[in-house]
């Protein structure tokens, strides 16, 4: 497994940790941010989220300038994808890896799968749903819908990002731990992606994202092969601790398979005021992707 780094680099995301964030009720050890330990429970355990939510509230109005947001805005709104690996800082990467760590061990689900609507890519993968994510973890769930974190990747967007209003799609983990798993070329059905990489390996044994943005998919006729032709195709290398936002609607993706070692993301689906205002017809490829009967795992 890929050594987790981004726990303890220098960054200026960790330039937001040294203050508290008055009456957020958390504790903060000095530059480190707040600590989520597994031996606290009830009051403390909501205390210790607060002091996340706290901090990455400091850090947006720190660390996300209008420059900043209007560089990354521009490569956005070009490439259909940006990188944000300073989006959040080192704390809440914690806690977040800690949460996932524990969820794939007790509710990954191995898939093995294939769909008409996406040309039979392959999906080969160990996942936890929504429902399992929102019963067991305590942080995933009130960092999804945060104000602080939707305002700056509205920004990023240029638009407004909203909650997903399929609530299957909200929240999901995904872990390629075989030769050869992967997440096959798709489109999304919502709008947008913010996806948190926990583990990857190194980009010589796979892992990495390749993407077609502005590409529209037809269910009936999704003609992948024509897109990748015609391209351009961008490859998005990564290593753990990188977040990016991604126009999952309108950009064709995969993540290629592994020959190596591991890949545990976080992929948070968010919604634009056009998917609110006519919401997608169907969601048969996710249904099944994240079904809980067996008899959908293989195929």
């Amino acid at each position: 497994m890929t050594e987790r780094r981004w726990l303890n680099q220098g960054s200026v995301a960790e330039s937001v940790c040294h203050e508290p964030v008055v009456g957020n009720g958390g504790d903060y050890i000095e530059g480190e941010g707040p600590r989520l330990t597994a031996t606290v429970a009830g009051e403390s355990k909501d205390a210790d989220i607060s002091a996340a939510l706290g901090e990455l509230r400091g850090h947006v109005t720190r660390v996300w300038s209008p420059d900043r947001i209007e560089a990354v805005c521009r490569v956005f709104s070009a490439d259909g994808h940006v990188k944000l690996p300073e989006l959040v800082p080192p704390g809440v990467k914690r806690i977040v890896a800690d949460e996932v760590d524990d969820l794939i061990a007790a509710e990954g689900v191995r898939r093995e799968l294939a769909f008409a609507e996406t040309g039979f890519t392959p999906r080969r993968m160990r996942n936890v749903t929504r429902e399992a994510i929102a019963a067991r973890a305590p942080f995933i769930p009130r960092l999804y819908g945060d104000p602080a974190l939707l305002a700056v990747l509205s920004a990023v967007a240029g638009e407004p990002v909203l909650r997903c209003p399929y609530e299957p799609e909200q929240f999901l983990i995904t872990c390629l731990e075989r030769d050869g798993d992967t997440h096959g070329w798709h489109w999304d059905d919502y709008s947008f992606a913010l996806v948190w990489v926990i583990d990857t390996p190194h980009a010589d044994s796979g892992g990495f994202v390749e993407c077609v943005p502005k590409t529209l998919w037809d269910r009936n006729d999704p003609r992948i092969d024509d897109f990748l032709e015609r391209g351009p195709v961008h490859r998005i290398d990564l290593a753990p601790g990188d977040l990016y936002l991604m126009r999952t609607d309108t950009t064709l993706h995969r993540v290629a398979p592994i020959s190596s070692g591991i890949r545990k993301i976080v992929n948070m689906g968010y919604a634009s005021s056009r998917d609110v205002a006519c919401p997608p017809v169907s969601h048969e490829t996710m249904d099944r992707l994240w079904s809980t009967s067996r008899a959908d795992q293989t195929r």
